[in-house]
């Protein structure tokens, strides 16, 4: 096949563009070229922002592509975009969604493909909604759609928290080496999916000129689920340091960090446990069986080694004192 990426040098795109070339398929990518020393030598690169929409248009010009994959889109408008440009010349055009994108609070465990999409706590959410919703009004016999919502995905280099400082997660490493607390929301329990980036590629690739799979939605996630705790606790055995956890109401936590709102209330605060059996049924090469504190020793390692990693954010952490001391006021 003659598969089309717009990005492809990501955490999961890296991974799925790693198995495509290894199935033998013919892989270009379109991005701003920034990473794509990490792409196998046989892949083949467009240098253009997507959002150029002329410029694509050129560097695209006589060719067709059986897939184009969508890693990019986060708008309704950038959908409508892709409408334009993408339409008349793939037959399949996939579409990476979110599995966020569920309605909370869920109305049933585990989820399944047919739950509704509702977020209002993120905008990120209701944006995933919008393009899915935007992108299927599209559909057609010759504009074949399928929608991927996957959740959380990580790769060798991942520290998974809560709440954590968005650009600079060593400063939670930090704190762990300090022996200061690290908070965790409410009591720690409720369930969480991770999916590691290298189990998502094989079931994901299985999708791609899968005619059972156009025109329909899947998400695709592991079967590994952890609490929030086992989470937090890899990275202290990791270090083979005393675990200093602490846990603080959500409520309690938005008054100081209100811009995590959409990330706790909408997504990691919920029992988060995945029916995987529609992408099953389609991906004969559907994998899991990576467990995440296994690559945590890897994640810590590979900050402890690489001193450009290990920047801190100064102000997350003085307002993450602040809270954990008038906590503490509270008795």
């Amino acid at each position: 096949m003659k598969i089309l990426m717009i990005g492809g040098t990501g955490r999961i795109s890296k991974a799925v563009s790693d198995e495509v070339v290894s199935r033998g398929h013919e892989l270009y990518v379109l991005n701003r070229g920034n990473h794509n020393d990490v792409l196998r030598k046989s892949v083949k690169t467009f240098t253009c922002d997507i959002s150029d929409e002329p410029a694509v248009r050129d560097v695209l010009k006589g060719h067709t592509f059986d897939v184009v994959v969508e890693w990019f889109a986060f708008t309704p408008e950038h959908i409508e975009r892709d409408i334009r440009l993408f339409k008349e010349i793939t037959e399949q055009y996939v579409f990476i969604s979110s599995a966020s994108a569920y309605q909370k609070p869920l109305p049933k465990l585990p989820i399944t493909e047919d739950i509704p999409l509702d977020n209002p706590f993120w905008d990120y959410s209701r944006n995933k909604q919008l393009c899915e919703e935007t992108l299927l009004k599209e559909k057609s016999d010759s504009f074949n759609v399928t929608i991927v919502r996957p959740s959380h995905t990580y790769d060798d280099t991942s520290l998974v928290f809560q709440l954590k400082p968005r650009n600079h997660p060593f400063t939670l490493i930090k704190r762990m080496l300090e022996r200061e607390p690290i908070v965790i929301p409410d009591d720690g329990e409720s369930k969480w999916t991770l999916t590691y980036n290298d189990d998502f590629a094989p079931g994901f690739t299985d999708l791609l000129g899968n005619k059972k799979a156009y025109n329909d939605t899947f998400h695709l996630t592991s079967d590994k689920v952890y609490t929030w705790n086992e989470i937090t606790r890899s990275f202290y055995d990791a270090l083979d340091i005393e675990p200093n956890i602490m846990h603080i109401p959500t409520d309690f936590i938005l008054k100081y960090f209100p811009d995590y709102e959409g990330e706790l209330l909408g997504d990691k605060n919920n029992d988060a446990l995945f029916d995987n059996t529609k992408i099953k049924a389609v991906s004969p090469n559907y994998k899991s069986v990576t467990e995440y504190p296994d690559i945590a020793k890897r994640v810590i390692a590979h900050h402890m080694e690489n001193p450009s990693l290990q920047t801190i954010d100064e102000r997350f952490m003085q307002t993450y004192d602040t809270m954990i001391r008038d906590f503490k006021k509270r008795g």
